[in-house]
């Protein structure tokens, strides 16, 4: 008696699915639209300082410099993020909330600073930098983020 039970419910979810597969249960979803943004392409540049660690995002290309200052001036106060990818995989994610970020305007793109007067903070950002610049000398791309949207990438 079990066995039959399970046979007849198995048809009916196979019933069901069948419909699916067949495009009338189709027309119910919603359609969803794809948010697509182009961030620009710089040339990113990476060191450690005094306090914590300093990268400079630049362009070449007018129009891609000023897109970022201008990412960068809307989304700013916010945290700040590094995405290492490789081959459309993420690699590492560093969130720099471990200290202040600054981010300064220059003629060619941005300069951003992480900086820190606690020695740990400290230590862990310039950490951040070393293992984020040797990703880039491997062949990472880095995906700069603030506030969780890309702001930047090289």
């Amino acid at each position: 008696m079990q066995t039959t039970m399970m046979g007849s419910n198995m048809n009916k979810m196979m019933g069901k699915g069948m419909m699916m597969n067949n495009g009338m249960g189709m027309m119910d979803m919603p359609m969803t639209q794809m948010n697509m943004m182009m961030i620009p392409r710089m040339e990113m540049k990476m060191e450690k300082c005094e306090n914590g660690m300093k990268m400079m995002c630049m362009s070449k290309d007018e129009t891609a410099a000023s897109m970022m200052q201008n990412l960068c001036s809307m989304l700013s106060g916010g945290m700040t993020s590094m995405c290492m990818m490789m081959n459309g995989m993420k690699m590492m994610e560093c969130n720099m909330m471990m200290g202040m970020c600054k981010c300064e305007m220059a003629t060619d793109g941005m300069c951003m600073t992480w900086t820190s007067g606690d020695d740990m903070m400290c230590s862990m950002i310039q950490n951040c930098c070393d293992c984020m610049m040797s990703m880039m000398e491997c062949g990472c791309n880095a995906i700069m983020c603030m506030n969780n949207t890309p702001v930047c990438c090289c």
